[in-house]
């Protein structure tokens, strides 16, 4: 048996210890699993109940501040969807719940390089089947024919990082609800402050589109005009920021992100509502 001080022995209680603390390790690791994709779809639903001011409406706070049950029943109010960003139409040979976007985008089979886009959201790649949610009233399951919102992934590049977030859109498919960032590393007190709730309330009832139709949301330089219908403050001392928020909006509203998907809905809703006054 080798000698505790000896180079033998020393190597062989690092060796002991480095296995131990990889086999607790791993062990967590796998024991936690389930709690932290847990722990990531809550995340992921307060969000979007926050783009869609259904907590604030609902009980007057932040989803942050309410209960998992409560958490729960105004989920109910969701429902989720693919969509075939190319074709704008909905995709219903797939599940929905087993689908990662993110995973999709990483992979050729799954995604579109993005070349030469008019609005750069700086990001290489672009899932080609998006999950997209309807919201729907208190107590009713949406469908694609009877929805109140529509909160649509966003994401692109700030300064430091990939901002993605939740943007979501009132029943005219134009008049932007809310806008939501649930995962970023921007400068905390300036690319950070697209988590500042009085910054992100500034997003309601701006219009998404021009009156050509054209994506014209954006973050000001500075203190937006109150006349601008498109315009939010601009993010002190985080110009980069503010841009890539401009141009992450501007890409996902436009004819390379959910533009097809949006048409074609507005259309099939005219249609229905037009056959239904017959």
């Amino acid at each position: 048996m080798p000698q505790r001080d000896s180079v033998v022995g020393t190597l062989l209680t690092a060796t002991v210890l480095c296995v131990v603390c990889s086999l607790v390790v791993s062990v967590a690791a796998v024991g936690l699993k389930d709690k932290q994709e847990q722990n990531k779809t809550l995340d992921r639903q307060k969000n979007i109940l926050d783009a869609a001011g259904l907590a604030v409406g609902e009980f007057g706070k932040p989803s942050s501040e309410l209960s998992k049950d409560q958490i729960d029943d105004l989920y109910k109010r969701v429902s989720e969807q693919l969509v075939d960003l190319e074709t704008g139409k909905v995709v219903t040979d797939m599940n929905v719940a087993d689908y990662d976007p993110r995973e999709a985008a990483e992979k050729k089979d799954s995604s579109i390089e993005i070349t030469n886009p008019e609005f750069d959201p700086g990001v290489k790649r672009r899932e080609k089947i998006a999950k997209i949610y309807l919201v729907g009233k208190q107590g009713e399951e949406p469908t694609l024919e009877n929805y109140q919102q529509i909160v649509l992934p966003v994401y692109g590049k700030g300064l430091w990082s990939t901002l993605y977030g939740y943007l979501a859109l009132k029943q005219d498919l134009k008049t932007i609800q809310g806008l939501t960032f649930y995962e970023h590393a921007e400068t905390p007190g300036l690319g950070g402050e697209v988590d500042n709730p009085a910054w992100k309330s500034q997003w309601e009832d701006k219009s998404l589109y021009d009156a050509d139709g054209n994506p014209a949301a954006l973050v000001y330089k500075g203190s937006a005009p109150s006349d601008n219908p498109y315009a939010v403050d601009g993010l002190s001392g985080a110009t980069i920021t503010s841009r890539g928020v401009t141009n992450l909006l501007r890409y996902w509203a436009g004819d390379n992100g959910y533009g097809p998907f949006l048409k074609a809905l507005k259309n099939d809703t005219n249609t229905s509502s037009q056959t239904a006054g017959i």
